[in-house]
């Protein structure tokens, strides 16, 4: 058991003796980098260490109980177990190991001691600035005391808090010391070889400040930035840096005024700075992931003192060739920005019917990236006028106006027009073969698109309005019991091949009447507003979208609230379901007075929307068949909330009030020049727009049947292949694209095991990940940036997608089984899909990070007839439960308030 090691003797492999830092520092020792020498005291000497007192076992205990929300304990705790340490005596053989070492080295330089944990610096968690250093350590006696520093510091408040949050467990971390020859630098810093605020990986970015890098750490100082990119420098920030840190003789920093000729004066020469980089892209080869380095200069000379990985960086996806591409958000636009397991990306990617060899396989321009997915839309954006266009958008005077039919679409657009206007896009862009490339991969929607069209002027013209909701249900039902017919009735390597068929073809043509109809709606929405406002000059109101027929949608959540209902006779059933299992949620209701009654109100739900979940697209998520305690919150909040048959009346009132605003604006056409002519004109439309919008909803519904199909069949095999023994549980089949799947029911698959486990290891990873709107091959990041003129200073700022202003207090849920609404709160929510609309009945305002005036929450918000704004970005972490708020559907703004000024 070595206490000591001195770098030469380590590497990357050696992080369970000498942690992240110590393990990195001996890796690029061994690799030839200039790293000051040194050593470090292993984890077995912190281990010996611990367990010489009888106390910490049940401080850990202690430790392992509480939550990061309980700061005070936290720091009352961590204070103690700290004090302990520090009065504990090292063993001989412990303080003999590191004086022989640092007599070896030399005892009369001065040394840096850093701690170095076992869980620091690596690729998934950096913990960088949990632990302590001391710096200009001279003396046997400063160094013991600071190794012992080192070590209590593993309990700071910071690194106690850290280390709750990230899941480690408190026992599974343990601490080296790494001791290193003081260098006394001129100039030092930090570099990063990514851009770190936008991501950009051409980009270098240097931070530099005079003196000891602590500075520049602990926030003393502003650093000058500068910025290289191919060798070139491309941005220099010179600061104004009126301190450093510096070395006291005796030992120790003290903390300095630098002299006026030289705060404004550039750190590093531009040779430096091009150095520097230099060596910072050699150290990222060598590690093969982009670092955050610790650098300083001495006498002309560079150091590296420690470089890690950068793990705020998001994935890039993986591009097909050096051109500049452009990936958007699918998930954004799908309201579902979390992380997805691979069969669900695989799934989706099977869907798309373009760019793709054939029907079963996956779409090349729908790529993965830190487990969502992404559009690769920039064969699409590489024509000069595509550039005009977007540019020309952006520039009209009155923006928020001109575009509002492009609400759904103008974050997108936003963040788009920053990335091509871009100058690499335009170098980087390919010159011939554009235009050929373009209608390839479009043209197999042309016949599709081309058939839409002709369907939406055939009912906008000629069709039967009120026949529309019938028609969708018709077309889509034989294309889906045929799909259930295929996928139940065959099995191993044929089912999967039947799903990719049915996935890859079938699904997107089953949509054709839904989308035909829902996008005449659409448009039959469009002409009643331009017409509204040519002959009576007015806004129509929110009135005429309320409550409109068929909205499979909406009619989940009148369903919720008669199961609601049903619970107020049955006290005995409400009781029950406050504490049922799934796994024995039926046979509970049995025996119980009321529950066959609210079980077969059930079973009819579960027959028509138990496919259904949070987060419904990625096919991996449970459903609520499978465990429908996951509806329990939301039908008791809907029975606490409302009163008997009050959702019903609801929507009877909402179409009531429809129908009067269109009466009411039909007498006014007709009172108008030719208002006869006019107002049949508009009648029609109104008839088109009333019983067609509410089919909106129906494709994304008309798909997740397909997935439920999908799902039972896929998991149909897995459970084969778990009772074979090929895999350790059914749902590891999750990790597994289709194609691995088929793969491995024909035993051509290898290692699966530790292809799912990997997986699984990234899937940990990416959860804890917020995907842009926007990202290039680079890595650089997009947002909207969205401004709204009208809002209050200091108002969090969206798009107005539901009409009307109402206060209230705010209710976060990120989960929808934690939804448990109280009458009148407003819901703020991340995303809102059809599996949130059980909460709508008890919301009294919507706020979302993401959406679009077309998107699920908008249309149920704008047909419950209350106000939402949606594209709050961050909404769930700025707003906290309780906080009394204002919600301006109208105006696109959420304001805190202040209850005491009210």
């Amino acid at each position: 058991m070595k206490y000591v090691v001195h770098f030469s003797e380590i590497d990357r492999q050696s992080l369970p003796i000498v942690g992240g830092k110590g393990a990195n520092l001996g890796e690029m020792t061994r690799a030839g980098f200039p790293v000051p020498s040194g050593f470090c005291v292993t984890t077995s000497a912190y281990r010996h260490f611990i367990e010489s007192s009888n106390e910490m076992d049940k401080w850990l205990d202690l430790l392992h109980q509480l939550k990061s929300e309980q700061l005070d304990e936290i720091r009352k705790l961590g204070q103690r177990i700290r004090d302990h340490l520090l009065t504990l005596r090292l063993s001989e053989q412990i303080q003999s190991a590191i004086i022989n070492e640092w007599t070896q080295l030399g005892q009369s330089h001065a040394y840096a001691v850093r701690s170095s944990a076992t869980a620091e610096d690596l690729p998934t968690a950096s913990f960088a600035g949990q632990q302590e250093t001391y710096l200009n350590v001279k003396g046997a006696d400063q160094l013991i005391a600071a190794v012992k520093k080192c070590w209590a510091s593993l309990f700071t408040d910071r690194a106690i808090v850290y280390r709750i949050k990230n899941g480690f467990d408190h026992r599974s971390v343990f601490l080296s010391v790494v001791v290193q020859k003081m260098v006394f630098p001129d100039v030092s810093g930090i570099m990063f070889t990514a851009d770190p605020i936008n991501g950009n990986r051409r980009i270098v970015s240097i931070d530099a400040g005079f003196g000891l890098g602590e500075a520049l750490v602990s926030g003393m100082v502003t650093a000058d930035l500068y910025q290289v990119r191919d060798n070139q420098i491309i941005l220099k920030q010179i600061a104004k840096k009126e301190k450093g840190v510096f070395a006291l003789p005796q030992g120790g920093t003290e903390v300095k005024e630098l002299p006026p000729e030289i705060q404004s004066k550039q750190t590093l020469s531009d040779q430096k700075i091009i150095e520097l980089a230099a060596l910072g892209r050699k150290i990222e080869k060598h590690y093969g992931s982009e670092q955050d380095i610790e650098w300083c200069i001495a006498e002309d000379q560079i150091y590296i003192v420690q470089s890690r990985p950068i793990t705020s960086l998001y994935p890039v996806p993986k591009a097909i060739d050096n051109n500049y591409r452009i990936y958007l958000s699918f998930g954004h636009k799908q309201m579902m920005t979390d992380y997805i397991k691979p069969l669900g990306i695989s799934i989706l990617r099977t869907l798309f019917p373009y760019d793709k060899d054939s029907i079963r396989d996956e779409s090349r321009s729908f790529v993965e990236a830190g487990g969502r997915l992404f559009v690769d839309c920039s064969d699409l954006m590489y024509p000069p006028f595509v550039q005009r266009k977007l540019k020309e958008i952006f520039e009209m005077e009155d923006q928020s106006r001109k575009i509002s039919k492009l609400s759904e679409t103008e974050d997108d657009l936003l963040a788009l027009k920053k990335a091509v206007l871009r100058d690499e896009f335009k170098q980087r862009a390919p010159k011939r073969g554009i235009n050929r490339k373009i209608i390839r991969l479009i043209k197999p929607l042309f016949g599709f698109v081309s058939k839409i069209c002709l369907k939406i002027l055939k009912i906008i013209f000629w069709e039967d309005p009120f026949q529309a909701i019938q028609r969708t249900n018709a077309s889509y039902e034989k294309n889906i019991c045929e799909c259930k017919q295929a996928v139940i009735q065959s099995s191993g390597v044929e089912r999967i091949k039947s799903i990719q068929e049915f996935a890859g073809g079938k699904l997107f043509f089953s949509l054709f009447d839904s989308l035909s109809y829902s996008m005449a709606g659409f448009i039959a929405l469009s002409m009643i507003e331009n017409n509204v406002k040519k002959w009576l000059g007015e806004e129509l109101s929110g009135s005429i979208h309320k409550s409109p027929p068929g909205n499979v949608t909406s009619e989940m959540g009148l369903m919720i609230g008669d199961l609601a209902d049903i619970l107020r006779d049955y006290p005995r059933v409400v009781e029950y379901l406050q504490h049922a299992k799934d796994n024995t949620f039926y046979e509970g209701l049995k025996g119980i007075e009321g529950g066959n009654v609210f079980k077969a109100e059930l079973d009819r739900f579960m027959e028509k929307y138990g496919m259904r979940a949070q987060g419904e697209i990625d096919i991996t998520r449970t459903r609520w068949k499978e465990a429908p305690t996951m509806l329990i919150p939301s039908i008791l909040s809907h029975m606490r909330s409302n009163a008997p048959k009050e959702h019903r009346e609801k929507f009877e009132q909402g179409q009531q009030e429809a129908n009067k605003e269109i009466q009411s604006l039909l007498e006014r056409v007709k009172a108008t020049h030719y208002g006869s002519k006019k107002a049949k004109k508009l009648s029609r439309l109104f008839t088109i727009y009333r019983n067609t919008i509410g089919i909106r909803e129906f494709p994304k519904y008309i798909i997740i049947q397909y997935f439920g199909i999908f799902r039972e069949g896929i998991l149909e095999e897995a459970k084969i292949l778990y009772g074979k023994g090929v895999i350790d549980h059914p749902e590891d089949v999750f990790y597994l694209t289709l194609d691995e799947l088929v793969a491995l029911l024909e035993n051509r698959l290898k290692k699966v095991r530790s292809l799912i486990n990997s997986r699984k290891k990234l899937e940990t990873q990416y959860q804890k990940l917020n995907p842009p709107r926007v990202i290039t091959s680079d890595g650089e990041i997009f947002s909207a940036d969205r401004k709204n003129e009208q809002a209050p200073p200091g108002s969090l700022i969206g798009i107005p997608v539901s009409a009307g202003v109402v206060e209230g207090y705010v209710k976060v849920v990120r989960r929808l089984e934690d939804g448990l609404l109280t009458k009148g709160d407003i819901l703020v929510a991340p995303y809102t899909d059809p599996g949130w609309t059980p909460l709508f009945h008890s919301a009294k305002a919507l706020v979302t990070e993401i959406g679009g005036m077309m998107t699920h929450g908008s249309v149920v918000a704008r047909e419950y007839g209350i106000p939402a704004v949606v594209g709050v970005e961050n909404a769930t972490k700025l707003l906290k439960d309780g906080q009394y708020i204002r919600v301006d559907g109208s105006k696109g703004y959420v304001q805190i308030l202040d209850l005491e000024q009210e």
